[in-house]
């Protein structure tokens, strides 16, 4: 599992990678990142309706050097005719308002929506 520093931050360490043609995996995404350094992890998340990856992925180094060295070589660099796009990965939003999450994933949030509603009751129109 990619791992990230901490909320809010990039992890110099996980490269986001898009642009991936469809028959790249995992195995393909590692051994195309490798030569750079020594890798944590290489996920290549899936679409569970269709079952096919969603064209990006992600690459985890052991050292934020060898992450640096990998995106300067790696960005437009091509797999399988497809040019990738390589960035330092950022952490996923949190749930709540203004994310794909429900509202109820992010507490504070839901609690904060159910509080406007109910000053609205009690109103006369």
């Amino acid at each position: 599992m990619v791992s990230w520093a901490s909320e809010g931050r990039a992890n110099k360490r996980t490269l986001y990678v898009g642009g991936l043609d469809e028959k790249v995996d995992s195995t393909l995404l590692r051994s195309a990142f490798v030569p750079f350094g020594d890798l944590r992890d290489v996920s290549v998340p899936l679409d569970f309706k269709t079952g096919k990856h969603r064209g990006f992925g992600f690459v985890e180094f052991d050292l934020p050097e060898d992450a640096a060295a990998a995106m300067d070589n790696m960005h437009n660099a091509e797999i399988n005719g497809r040019v990738l796009s390589v960035n330092y990965a950022q952490p996923p939003k949190k749930g709540g308002l203004g994310s794909k999450d429900p509202v109820w994933a992010n507490q504070d949030a839901y609690v904060k929506v159910v509080e406007n509603e109910n000053q609205g009751e009690g109103k006369d129109s």
